[in-house]
Order: C-alpha cells, then structure tokens, then sequence
C-alpha cells in the first residue's frame, strides 16, 4: 500500500511526529494532484520536519532532504516550496539538506575527518540551502564592542523581487538552527 508514510524516512526507524506526518502527506497529496511535478517528486523523500517562530509572530517550516536527493529538490525548489507554502497558509517553506557534524579527531589519532563534516563548513552550507534560490555574493562580520557580533549575509540582487519578504524568516531559521546572529541585506548599487 502506497501512503503518505513513504514519504519521509527516520533515522534508526525513529516514529514521524504529527507535523512531520502533515508535510509527508502534503508531498503526497502534491505528487497526485500536481502534473507538472509529478514526475519529479516521485522517488523524492524527506528526512524530518520542524516547525519554527520567527520575529513578528510568524512561523516558517523546516523540511529536511536527504543530502544524496539534495539536486533533485533544486531542481523543483520553486514550483515546491509555492505549492507546499499553499497548503501550510501563513507559514514559509525552507528546504535544508541534512548534513552531519563530526567532532575533530583525537590527538594521536591517524583518523582524519571530511572537511565538509566540520561545524564552519556545516554553517556555510546551511546557510546557502536556506537562502535557495538566491545566491551569496558576500559576507561580512562585525565584531562589536560588548564581544558580540553579527555576520551580514549580502544576496544577489537578481534575487530581490522572489526573497525580499523572506529575509526575516531566513535569519529567524538560521539562528534557530546554528545559534548564529546573522543579517541578510542587498548590496547597494550606484547608479
């Protein structure tokens, strides 16, 4: 029997909560219903789904990809995310693939670890998911006097029209999942 519990696949055979099983069953329903995406979602699958608030009293809905299918969901990303944001009304769609963090190894250790599996590297790439489709085209940190500080993330301005009202809710998810403070602008060009 086909059901909407295809969709998504737990680690260690961990039980889908009740939100993950909503998001599951809107892929579902999005793979019978939506021609025009069909095709693409049907061997697609998530790995989990959260549900986060951010400032001013919204809420934005983190779904999980597979790292290996994380191409797959590009490609559909948009006609995606505006279906999947449809059916969640009043809530932003973000898809992150799933990325693992390993520990540096121990002193002595022949054992080396992935640069892609560090924690800066990690960030970065979260980062880029998040703000999919747009692209970075430059950071920068401010260190403040209190000790704290803030990354300023800069996007591609061909991306303004399609991202300008979701800055909020990327550094509301980024914060939420790193416990980074981070500010996306649009660099400003002169005319």
């Amino acid at each position: 029997m086909y059901t909407a519990l295809q969709k998504i696949h737990k680690d260690k055979d961990a039980e889908p909560t009740e939100f993950e099983e909503n998001v599951a069953q809107a892929l579902f329903d999005l793979e019978n219903t939506n021609q025009e995406i069909k095709s693409d979602l049907k061997d697609l699958y998530i790995n989990s789904a959260l549900q986060i608030d951010v400032s001013g009293g919204k809420k934005a809905v983190v779904i999980h990809v597979p790292y290996r299918l994380r191409k797959a969901f590009r490609k559909i990303h948009p006609r995606l995310v505006r279906e999947l944001e449809k059916k969640f009304s009043g809530k932003e769609v973000v898809v992150i693939a799933t990325r693992r963090i390993v520990r540096p190894p121990k002193k002595g250790s022949a054992a080396q670890r992935p640069r892609t599996r560090t924690l800066t590297s990690v960030h970065e790439a979260m980062l880029e998911d998040i703000v999919y489709p747009a692209e970075i085209v430059g950071k920068r940190i401010r260190y403040r006097l209190d000790g704290t500080k803030i990354m300023k993330v800069y996007l591609d301005p061909k991306a303004k029209n399609d991202t300008e009202n979701k800055l909020e809710t990327f550094a509301g998810v980024y914060r939420k999942l790193s416990g980074k403070d981070v500010v996306f602008e649009f660099p400003i060009t002169e005319a």
